[in-house]
């Protein structure tokens, strides 16, 4: 097992809150971008391709350099170096703000998108792996959920704190065009505390090594990883579950828009929610990854789905937005805290059932009318929370050296955020945006036999997900 060294978790998961902070934020800007613009709902989602394609271009540069320098990239710089080269490479994006609002430029707008997620991709790509194998492997998924969490107090707060910033001084100009000038101030604020997390990883208690990437000889295997079918599986797994949890989110501004005829201004609290919705049900599964009595992990189990859903509400309050709307959702809360205890953490037991009930809920949402319809596409975010790092386990488990290879070939797919948004974005404007929705369905179908079919191939490996304390 890796020796820990105190505060590295801690440490590590405050990447995490950085990711989210700006990836939901970019359901802010999609909405305002297109009126201001006069932007159709699939140009409008180009700001979502921009951002995760670069995802897929970032680990692409990681395979060249990797291979150009004969080693893997992350075994020659170590971790700490290269999560810090990665936040400085997203500071730098996070300066085309500048320019992008000042010119009202779309270009400049999703250039800088793209910079800020080749600097995410480098941090993805160390991040989640360190998450994982920073102690018990049984409970790796677990802690890659905890920081998840702290990921999503970021996805919760950046739609609330970016829409406040817009919304607070953007002004109606001629022809209802928008002047744009405040999209730069939180940016370039998220810009300078970019370069503060760099200085602080490059000194932080991370380790610069894994365990596992020091079994063989360091070499990046690419063709040899892409022979194990788990990895394959995994990889299209990632780009259909990033791209249902990202479209899904994505288009909820213009359906609510077309459908119930809510203005940009107002939808920040149901976008909040949705991505909170994700930091509810991952705090759900985090518990498991505490060493603590299996009462007490029973208890926090059933208090930090809570304690999430209640920093949704105090964001939101603060935020001066009526809550009444919202209350009724914690009993969804209940019902995903029941999910996460027949699952006892087990991270395939977690994605079938999370799936099936994802299709559940967008099925709801394509059916039924009114805001029972936007809170069963909220509730999506639920069904999404813990499908990331149980995709994520089960795809690089038990592949020694070649982890670091894995997890590049596993970010590279992020790219399915924008180009399923894409195409749901196409198919709203060709048979509506609800009806689009059969998209989602069709994404959480492929996981559900993901997961049946990589737990069977582990399985085959002797590669049990019974967590050795049974504390979930």
């Amino acid at each position: 097992m890796q020796k820990v060294p105190k505060g590295a978790f801690p440490a590590l998961v405050v990447i995490f809150f950085f990711w989210g902070f700006v990836a939901a934020s970019n359901d802010i800007l999609i909405p305002v971008f297109k009126k201001a613009l006069d932007l159709t709902q699939l140009q409008s989602q180009l700001i979502s391709v921009a951002f995760y394609v670069a995802y897929t271009v970032g680990s692409l540069i990681y395979f060249g350099v990797s291979a150009a320098m004969k080693q893997d990239l992350l075994n020659r710089l170590g971790y700490r170096n290269g999560l810090s080269l990665g936040l400085v490479i997203s500071a730098l994006g996070t300066l085309l703000f500048i320019p992008a609002s000042d010119s009202q430029s779309f270009l400049l707008l999703i250039s800088g998108l793209f910079v800020v997620g080749l600097g995410f991709s480098l941090q993805q790509i160390a991040a989640n792996p360190l998450a994982i194998q920073l102690g018990d492997p049984s409970k790796g998924n677990m802690r890659l959920s905890l920081a998840g969490g702290i990921n999503n107090v970021g996805t919760t707060i950046g739609p609330v704190i970016v829409a406040f910033a817009i919304f607070g001084a953007v002004t109606p100009g001629s022809a209802g065009a928008m002047d744009l000038t405040a999209v730069k101030i939180p940016y370039l604020v998220l810009g300078a505390a970019f370069l503060a997390a760099a200085v602080f990883f490059r000194f932080s208690k991370v380790p610069d090594r894994l365990e596992t990437s020091d079994s063989g000889d360091g070499k990046l295997r690419v063709w040899d990883t892409l022979k194990e079918p788990q990895v394959l599986l995994g990889m299209l797994a990632i780009f259909l579950y990033v791209g249902v949890e990202v479209s899904t989110a994505s288009n909820l501004p213009e359906y609510m828009k077309q459908v119930l005829g809510t203005p940009e201004s107002a939808v920040a609290p149901y976008v909040s929610l949705f991505w909170a919705s994700l930091m509810i049900g991952r705090w759900t599964s985090a518990a498991g990854a505490f060493d603590l009595k299996p009462a007490v992990n029973r208890m926090l189990g059933i208090l930090l789905p809570f304690v999430a859903f209640g920093i949704f509400l105090l964001v939101n309050g603060i935020a001066g937005h009526d809550l009444t709307p919202f209350l009724p959702y914690g009993f969804l809360v209940a019902a995903v805290v029941l999910a996460d205890a027949w699952t006892q953490g087990n991270p395939v037991k977690q994605v079938v059932l999370y799936a099936l009930l994802g299709m559940l809920a967008t099925g709801i949402g394509i059916f039924v009318g009114g805001m029972v319809s936007v809170f069963a596409f909220i509730a999506v975010g639920l069904f999404c929370s813990t499908l990331w790092p149980c995709i994520f386990t089960l795809g690089i488990s038990g592949l020694g050296d070649r982890t670091n290879t894995a997890s590049s070939l596993l970010i590279m797919m992020i790219m399915g955020g924008g180009l399923v948004s894409l195409a749901q974005g196409a198919l709203a404007d060709a048979v509506g945006i609800q009806a689009s929705y059969w998209v989602g369905i069709l994404c959480f179908a492929y996981l559900a036999f993901f997961a049946w079919k990589v737990g069977g191939l582990l399985r085959a490996k002797n590669i049990d997900f019974t967590p050795s304390r049974s504390g979930h």
